[in-house]
């Protein structure tokens, strides 16, 4: 069923969507092109607005309308997040675990382009680098990729990534 324009004595297809009244709501007519252009021409959200309610509604819409919290109320976001942060000393603890080994390490530019085609972070700890580098392995060997050039290519640059960070770890534990 074809849609007439809701304009004035008009009789073509209405298929554009114009809103009927001014305060957002999902009330619309459908108007044909000619008349949709007339009408955005000549719409204007804010007539019949004094300032004060222009200025209101621009402030609201700077948080899209929605209200807004101090800090201090019990159920704001930001501040559940930053007592969750304070409070978990466990994830503390397991970072410093994680990395507390980097003192010895100094690692040289061939060292943190390895780490980066790898996909791990700059001074992760050796087991962790070697799980990852075995499941590279698994994803990029020819064998599971129907024999494709590009993959085994890309398995070559992670072998060489991973002897490049095996030798730098037995170089920093053996001294």
């Amino acid at each position: 069923m074809k849609n007439i324009c809701d304009w004035n004595n008009c009789s073509e297809e209405g298929s554009y969507k114009a809103p009927k009244e001014r305060d957002n709501s999902k009330n619309y007519r459908l108007l044909c092109l000619k008349h949709v252009k007339e009408f955005n021409k000549k719409w204007n959200y804010f007539s019949g607005m004094d300032d004060c309610q222009i200025m209101d509604f621009l402030k609201s819409d700077m948080i899209w309308h929605k209200p807004t919290q101090s800090f201090s109320s019990s159920d704001n976001f930001f501040k559940i997040l930053w007592n969750d942060a304070l409070k978990n000393e466990m994830d503390k603890y397991r970072f410093n675990n994680e990395y507390n080994h980097m003192n010895k390490f100094k690692f040289n530019h061939y060292d943190i382009k390895a780490f980066s085609i790898l996909g791990v972070d700059v001074g992760l700890k050796w087991e962790k680098v070697q799980e990852k580098f075995k499941k590279l392995v698994k994803k990029f060997h020819p064998d599971m990729n129907a024999g494709n050039k590009k993959f085994e290519d890309k398995l070559k640059i992670i072998t060489l990534a991973y002897t490049q960070l095996k030798n730098t770890y037995r170089e920093k534990i053996d001294t």
